[in-house]
């Protein structure tokens, strides 16, 4: 019975894509930390360390009874809150932001978690904890979306003081459009937009001086060696690949230590560099490929609870994606966005292959049947 659910209904789209651009994260973490003094970096040690675990991680949750995990998963959310409040007053401070939490020799970010329970949150508040039946695309109650807003909105607000607006906006989106998907009235969303778009020269001086700087930039201001450095380095490695790309290990803008931030919210400028338009062609189809699964397996989904969590956790990575290649190639601002499955850091990529072994597990369910 094990051996015919879990292997034979294993999604192996799914795993597949998921593999298949883990191991080019780990070739290009791997490159871009590489040195003729340390040949194996320890960041590509690090990385290998999370890859192997985070692999585990995956298999676990795929295995796992969702149905227990429902209701931990909506308590894990306001405990990822209280830990997003103390991360705000006591969080470790990197670069001039307090976004990790350090336990001893082990440094996490709550705002990672967030993106993982947000989704169980939701499915567990409307489906069992407010017991509402309803379909796709129906309509509910305003009132009974009142609370999860606010609490949206507290996470939104919490991430964005660390700060890190990226993150915060990803964390709004994924909330706001699983709300839609459940029955918010589009007449909400379209008031909410029409609102942000008045309060926008408010909004704008509450930026922080980086911030504005950074959408300033995009907007052609800014001195090429300073303000739009990493902007500029960043579309000289992409366009310098040339369709074949100079070979692995041979990017002079990563070699040379033009490109800043190479190994994490860059690595994807690498990629270009390294292995050309084809190589990232190969990278974009392997992302297609494991979101079209998985929007798939959310249109098959006769559990709308199911449905909620497959789209809310595909969400965040597909967001995180097009946002991270958008400010590498200088279509949005820079924002600390990592690119799934390939910038350097722990807490993102277990994140990432959990929620891929959650919609995994949900395949295999929906398989099965």
């Amino acid at each position: 019975m094990f051996k015919k659910r879990y292997f034979t209904y294993f999604d192996w789209v799914i795993t597949g894509s998921m593999l298949a651009l883990l191991a080019l994260g780990l070739l290009f973490v791997f490159s871009s930390t590489y040195s003729p003094e340390h040949n194996v970096s320890i960041f590509f040690k690090k990385q290998l360390f999370w890859a192997i675990s985070g692999i585990f991680i995956y298999l676990f949750f795929s295995f796992k009874n969702l149905e227990t995990l429902r209701p931990i998963g909506f308590a894990a959310f306001f405990i990822t809150l209280i830990l997003l409040s103390y991360t705000f007053l006591s969080g470790f401070m990197a670069m001039g932001a307090k976004r990790w939490v350090s336990i001893y020799f082990f440094k996490f970010q709550p705002s990672e978690l967030t993106k993982f329970f947000l989704p169980i949150f939701v499915a567990y508040y409307f489906y069992e904890y407010k017991t509402l039946q309803i379909t796709i695309a129906g309509k509910a109650a305003f009132k009974n979306f009142i609370a999860p807003l606010i609490i949206l909105f507290i996470a939104f607000i919490l991430i964005l003081k660390q700060p890190d607006l990226g993150t915060a906006l990803i964390i709004l989106l994924s909330g706001i459009i699983l709300f839609w998907v459940i029955g918010l009235d589009k007449k909400f969303i379209i008031f909410s937009i029409l609102i942000s778009i008045i309060f926008a020269p408010f909004l704008w001086t509450k930026l922080k001086p980086y911030q504005k700087q950074r959408i300033l930039v995009l907007l052609g201001e800014g001195d090429a060696q300073k303000e739009r450095y990493q902007l500029e380095q960043s579309k000289i490695a992409i366009g310098s690949g040339g369709i074949l790309g100079k070979g692995l290990l041979k990017g002079t803008q990563n070699k040379f230590a033009f490109l800043p931030e190479d190994h994490t919210d860059f690595i994807f400028a690498v990629i270009c560099e390294e292995l050309g338009f084809l190589g990232a062609l190969l990278v974009l189809i392997l992302f297609f490929s494991l979101f079209f699964k998985i929007i798939i397996l959310a249109l098959q989904l006769s559990n709308i609870s199911d449905q909620i969590i497959v789209v809310g956790l595909m969400l965040h990575i597909l967001l995180s994606v097009i946002i991270n290649i958008s400010m590498v190639t200088g279509i949005l601002p820079i924002v600390g966005i990592p690119l799934p499955l390939f910038s350097y850091g722990g807490t993102n990529l277990w994140i990432t292959l959990a929620s891929l072994g959650i919609i995994n597990n949900i395949a295999i369910k929906q398989a099965s049947y």
